[in-house]
């Protein structure tokens, strides 16, 4: 009765499995017939209708124009990059304009979209209906800033750039933005960050105070002049607003959510469990699972698909009974027979996933 509830979403499920048997040659299809278009002027958005029930998925998802921020983690090779640009398109299509980050250090939306955006500037995406840009931001100098930052620290200073240049006029047009996050154990250590940092630093500051207020006396007692600004200490403060911003941001749930990729294995499951429980205890907004590369029934006599089918209903299972994920909204991605690269074959995913 489980695994039944688990799987009875409506027809959209079936919808999941007869998309993912789709064939090679009617993907080309679906290829050849769209139609990229590049976005035109005015950079606004466009009208969006409310949800008519307090919960309706991809729907609630695009409702209203204030701006709102997906964030999408999990465990390494389990398809967040994928998932996350094909959010970003669909958000586009809508009449939203987006603009989707990655703060991976190993940055793969260039191969998803299928086009250069290297070198840490806002590249344009085109072949969608509203403005949509992408974002691979460049190697951080965190060595200015601490002389061995602590983990997470990259990724940290990676959202608060983004925060800051959101905040300028030339960018308050963009309502929806998507992160494509570091793998788990960034993303644990990232929660975790501010606080620490608020803290240590804290500290930091009262001790430079004191030296500095010892140093300034003696240098007055052998007439050497006013002391220097402590431009490390201004830089450390500043480290601490940013970082503290971007905690309000993880922990603001009329703006942000959090948004879990898994596959159907014990093992991605099991840590996507840890991760949602250290998001619930920061209090981060999680509502979403994606359950991606789950395979259709076998119509064939593939033994090996057979039993790679029975072994993920048993990791599905076991959501249902998971204490932390038990009370998520279950997305099912069905894994498909060809590779997804590009905006057309971004789109051709996020109409599966994204409902």
């Amino acid at each position: 009765m489980a695994m039944a509830s688990l799987f009875h979403q409506s027809s959209k499920t079936h919808f999941y499995f007869a998309l993912a048997n789709v064939s090679r040659r009617s993907f080309s299809s679906f290829l050849t017939s769209f139609n990229s278009r590049t976005f035109k002027p005015p950079f606004q958005v466009r009208a969006v209708t409310a949800p008519t029930e307090a919960f309706v998925g991809f729907d609630e998802m695009i409702s209203g124009t204030q701006r709102k921020y997906f964030m999408l983690g999990g465990k390494g090779g389990v398809g967040k990059t994928s998932c996350a640009a094909s959010l970003a398109v669909k958000f586009a299509n809508h009449g939203h304009p987006t603009l989707v980050v990655s703060t991976d250090p190993a940055h793969s939306l260039s191969d998803s979209f299928d086009q250069n955006l290297t070198g840490g500037a806002l590249v344009p995406v085109q072949g969608v209906d509203s403005p949509l840009y992408a974002l691979e931001l460049g190697e951080l100098k965190l060595g200015e800033l601490l002389d061995t930052p602590p983990p997470g620290l990259d990724e940290a200073i990676a959202i608060s750039k983004v925060m800051q240049f959101l905040e300028s006029k030339e960018y308050s047009a963009f309502s929806r933005i998507v992160f494509d996050t570091a793998p788990t154990g960034h993303t644990l250590r990232l929660l975790s960050l501010p606080d620490f940092l608020d803290a240590s630093i804290g500290k930091m500051m009262k001790l430079k105070k004191k030296i500095a207020s010892a140093t300034s006396a003696l240098k007055s007692m052998f007439n050497k002049g006013e002391p220097q600004r402590d431009d490390a200490s201004d830089k450390l403060e500043q480290l601490r607003e940013r970082m503290a911003k971007v905690r309000d941001l993880f922990r603001d749930s009329e703006t942000t959510e959090f948004i879990i990729v898994t596959i159907p294995t014990v093992m991605a499951i099991n840590e996507s469990s840890r991760l949602c429980a250290s998001l619930k205890k920061e209090t981060v907004s999680v509502r979403k699972l994606i359950v991606n590369q789950i395979l259709p029934p076998s119509t064939s006599e593939c033994k090996f698909c057979v039993m790679r089918r029975k072994d993920q209903m048993r990791a599905l299972e076991t959501i249902t009974k998971d204490p932390e994920l038990a009370s998520l909204k279950i997305i099912q991605a069905p894994l498909v027979d060809v590779e997804i690269r590009g905006v057309a074959g971004l789109k051709f995913m996020g109409d599966m996933v994204w409902k």
